[in-house]
């Protein structure tokens, strides 16, 4: 953690939250919606020059936010990032498990190796982050947790297998954790994103650009949204962000698309 940013602690009163991926996309979107919200955000990921300048970024904007380096497949990694959260300030209250990572690949092509790497990122890195961050949050009266999952846990395109899996499971893990752990007062929720025009999309667009520039696959992908454009990743953050607030306090269990309409659509077109 940056100990030069940690001179001025929050108030004790002050909501703390852990958000993992946060350096970039939806997890640094909802880090900046939760600290306008008065927040305390906790960046973490494997990459520190992204976070550090993440974290700099929000503070710019007056958002206590600091960041923490590690890998969210770690079981020590993760455990240091909550108990370095624990000593510093004492409490938690809301997780967003935003880290993913998405190859290309069928069951057939994919190696053993990129299936496994997907599934310790995007599944396990859930598991790993709540099971630390939990104990915490009962001491600490109770929390929110946020599941970043995709329309493609529900319905899925080619060609990316491992993917779409580890989202189904993370609904599926999303429903098994608000279940076991109503009883504490931690409400678990998912968001289902379609098309949001972060650098893991960039990626994507750039490994299918055929005799396309990056900014037309995009421009397509989006057309296929009845809003006929693609998502910002503050669009998602507001939803995160509302999920984390009172005002969602009878929301758990539950799986919210911020799609333009995506899975609304069926692909049958009549005529005018």
């Amino acid at each position: 953690m940056d100990k030069n940013s940690l001179d001025n602690q929050p108030a004790p009163e002050t909501r703390v939250a852990i958000v993992t991926g946060g350096a970039t996309g939806i997890g640094l979107s909802s880090a900046r919606s939760l600290g306008q919200d008065g927040v305390v955000v906790v960046l973490f990921g494997p990459d520190s020059d992204a976070l550090t300048a993440a974290s700099r970024m929000l503070r710019e904007e007056r958002i206590t936010a600091f960041p923490v380096t590690g890998d969210v497949s770690s079981g020590e990694s993760v455990y240091s990032l909550v108990n370095e959260v624990q000593n510093r300030f004492g409490r938690l209250d809301i997780l967003v498990n935003s880290a993913a990572i998405q190859p290309y690949g069928t069951v057939e092509t994919m190696s053993e190796a990129d299936w496994d790497r997907v599934m310790a990122v995007n599944v396990k890195g859930i598991y790993l982050a709540s099971h630390y961050a939990i104990p915490l949050m009962r001491k600490s009266g109770g929390g929110v947790i946020v599941n970043v999952a995709s329309v493609q846990g529900i319905a899925c395109q080619t060609n990316v297998a491992a993917y779409v899996a580890s989202k189904g499971a993370v609904l599926a893990l999303t429903r098994a954790m608000a279940v076991d752990h109503a009883k504490d007062d931690i409400r678990v929720n998912a968001v289902c994103p379609g098309s949001i025009d972060t650098p893991m999309l960039r990626f994507a667009a750039s490994q299918n650009l055929g005799i396309n520039t990056e900014d037309e696959v995009i421009e397509k992908w989006g057309s296929a949204h009845p809003l006929g454009r693609v998502g910002r990743p503050d669009e998602v953050g507001a939803m995160v962000a509302f999920l984390c607030s009172p005002r969602a306090g009878f929301c758990t269990g539950a799986e919210y698309k911020v799609d333009g309409g995506l899975l609304a659509k069926i692909g049958v077109v009549l005529p005018d």
